[in-house]
């Protein structure tokens, strides 16, 4: 019988196994335990006898003898000294590593950490108080492989970068000696890690002035370095290490780097940070920084300009003031960034030195006004409304033909639109690229079918209406057909669940206080006559002013209600037309706000019976807090005509503005308080009767 043949291997698996055969082979050994715990104790003799061994080709030792560990920790060290529980004689195990011809390697300073750390590194790192002790075991490390200099970790450091990370400042001058000696000591300090940093930035980093020194007067230029990326002095300033950037810049002499991540040089970093002495310093350095942008196009005075209040920018515009008319990437320039935070000093400060810079226009063709109308910043839009200067911005139009009352309409900001409205010279009637006047644009945002009336799309509407605003030059026909509200067949659909929708939902509310009311008038305050006096069965109260007022309210409201559960049953049906349904919905949205007044009337005027005689003064604060209920149904209408009357007077005219709000308030009051008129006039008329009789 044939002895069984192994399946052949496809190419691919042949070249995987010769990868992971090479990957075997070349990957570094693990660092052994005694070597590291000789770097990290720093005992020059533990490493001695470690070496000593490798020297006699003697298998390194993984289990310690008391020989090794009396070196490791001697008697005179204030450490406790170790001991072996059990004599382990010559134990002694190999770490072995194949090399091509079939020889077995054992070199120590060939393995590492788990992180990629050689010794040196970890003798660079450990130790405390920079003891001499540990620079002795980096010199004898140094002597038996030079290589291990330069070595780097998984994170790409060499020892240079631990100490100078450790702030080991002795150890940092041991390997900067180390490395001159050598010729190698600007290869050492230039060597960046897979961050691009070098040593200096981790000096940098921790803050240490002494460190920063000796890298620097070792290597004037090595804050020139990385040649791209995030150089120690922007580091520094951007950690606020505000001692280290005079440091850097004096030991450079003035040859040192600028520049940061994403194309940003040092000013951005200050800018950013706030810091106006280090910026002057920066500055006198380098004053061409402050037309330098960044992967945006940013210089740093598009940086200042976003901050509200910014001496820094004052400082920058005083120092260079071109970069005012220089656009970042997207075509905006400082004052268009100053108008989307909102930074109201900014625009002045740079008005006063630049009048011209108003307008400058982004890749949109927008002036500083258009953008702050975008991004809702009030201050800004009021700002220029009352400066005559600037008057002749407010009609500039974009590359869409849209002034900054166009876009303030299509934002439905009643602030913004209030306070452009303010301002007789803005024009109202002025087209877009669309034969869009403000006045179209406002019709066409008003929904189709039924909506609540005081939107603020809604009043814009009529604000401008009031004010005489005209649709685009058409005929009549045409902006009607335009801006016809009535609904496709589509839009029926939608408006009918819109109105189903809001049917059910009222009429929980309806039916609960229709309730309330019924189970209110056979439960009236003050109880009822006993059986055994006169009128049993009656009201006790009966014949007050007050309880003539308290059920006049009390009907009215089962009434309202009941009304409007009816109305709402019809517009919640189906099998009524469209139209019908809306104007039942509409009519029962109004009994509905009445019951509401007139059930908050009924509970003030109830608790006033019942407290007047005993806690006059309770009874008095419930019956002034109970119209809360009325005041905060008609809050948002309240607010919205408080914003527009001071625009609307100044528009049409003191007279003609007092009057559109006279007519809307005293309207409005009208349809919320008539229950009050019925109710407190009918008891008024009750009580006179009786007096008659």
């Amino acid at each position: 019988m044939s002895p069984p043949v192994a399946p052949a291997l496809a190419d691919g698996d042949v070249q995987q196994l010769e990868v992971l055969s090479s990957h075997r082979v070349t990957m570094p050994a693990p660092m052994n335990p005694l070597l590291l715990a000789s770097a990290c104790l720093g005992s020059s003799g533990a490493l001695n006898f470690l070496f000593s061994r490798e020297d006699a080709q003697k298998p390194p030792l993984i289990v310690p003898t008391q020989e090794f560990l009396d070196l490791l920790t001697p008697v005179s060290s204030s450490r406790k000294r170790l001991t072996v529980p059990q004599a382990s004689g010559d134990v002694e195990i190999g770490v072995d590593l194949a090399s091509g011809d079939g020889m077995t390697i054992t070199l120590l300073l060939q393995g590492v950490t788990p992180d990629g750390d050689t010794a040196l590194h970890v003798v660079a790192s450990h130790g405390h108080g920079d003891s001499i002790e540990f620079q002795n075991c980096a010199r004898i490390i140094n002597e038996r492989d030079q290589g291990l200099l330069l070595a780097v970790n998984r994170k790409g450091d060499t020892p240079l970068h631990s100490a100078a990370r450790a702030g080991k400042s002795q150890m940092l001058s041991c390997l900067i000696q180390l490395a001159e000696s050598c010729n190698r000591l600007h290869e050492l300090l230039r060597k960046e890690n897979v961050l691009k940093e070098t040593a200096l930035h981790d000096a940098v980093r921790i803050g240490r002035k002494d460190i920063v020194d000796s890298l620097m007067e070792a290597d004037p230029d090595l804050a020139n370095y990385p040649k791209e990326g995030t150089s120690p002095l922007y580091l520094a300033i951007l950690l606020e290490k505000e001692f280290l950037p005079e440091a850097l810049h004096l030991k450079s002499n003035g040859n040192l780097s600028y520049s940061g991540p994403n194309g940003q040089n040092a000013l951005h970093a200050v800018t950013a940070q706030g810091s106006d002495i280090m910026r002057g310093h920066v500055l006198k350095w380098n004053n061409s920084l402050t037309t330098h942008g960044d992967i945006d196009g940013s210089t740093p005075l598009h940086f200042t300009s976003a901050f509200r209040h910014s001496n820094g920018f004052k400082q920058l515009l005083e120092a260079n003031p071109a970069p005012v008319y220089q656009a970042d990437n997207n075509g905006f320039f400082p004052i268009h960034v100053a108008a989307s935070m909102g930074a109201k000093h900014t625009i002045i400060t740079l008005l006063e030195k630049l009048p011209s810079s108003a307008g400058l226009r982004t890749a949109q063709g927008q002036t500083f006004l258009h953008v702050a109308v975008e991004k809702r910043r009030l201050n800004i839009v009021t700002f220029v409304c009352r400066t005559p200067s600037l008057a002749w911005t407010l009609n500039m139009q974009d590359n869409d033909g849209n002034t900054a009352v166009h876009l303030a309409v299509q934002a439905s900001k009643l602030y913004i639109f209030g306070s452009l409205f303010a301002n007789k010279e803005v024009h109202l009637s002025l087209e877009n690229n669309k034969k869009q006047t403000a006045l179209d644009i406002s019709r066409s945002l008003l929904p189709k079918g039924m909506y609540f009336n005081w939107n603020t799309d809604s009043l814009i509407y009529k604000v401008l209406t009031y004010a005489g605003a005209k649709h685009s030059c058409l005929r009549w026909d045409k902006v009607e057909e335009n801006y016809s509200r009535q609904l496709k067949p589509d839009e029926a659909a939608i408006e009918e669940g819109k109105v189903k929708d809001s049917s059910q939902m009222l009429g929980i509310g309806s039916v609960l206080i229709a309730t309330v009311a019924f189970g209110a008038t056979f439960a009236v305050p003050g109880g009822f006559v006993a059986d055994d006096h006169p009128n049993r069965g009656t009201p006790t109260l009966a014949g007050r002013y007050t309880f003539d007022a308290f059920m006049m309210a009390n009907a009215l409201a089962f009434i309202c209600s009941s009304t409007a559960t009816i109305g709402l049953m019809y517009s919640g049906s189906p099998m009524v037309n469209l139209m019908s349904r809306q104007i039942n919905l509409g009519t029962s949205v109004f009994f509905m706000s009445s019951s509401v007044t007139c059930l908050s009337a009924a509970f003030a005027l109830g608790v006033y019976m019942v407290l007047a005689p005993v806690a006059h003064a309770t009874a008095i604060a419930i019956c002034v807090l109970s119209p809360l209920v009325v005041l905060y149904r008609n809050w948002e209408f309240l607010l919205k005509v408080g914003i527009l009357a001071r625009p609307i007077c100044v528009r049409t005219g003191l007279s003609r503005g007092l009057t559109w709000l006279a007519w809307i308030i005293i309207s409005r009051m009208f349809i919320e308080l008539w229950p009050f008129i019925l109710i407190f006039g009918w008891a008024a008329i009750a009580q006179k009767l009786r007096n008659h009789l």
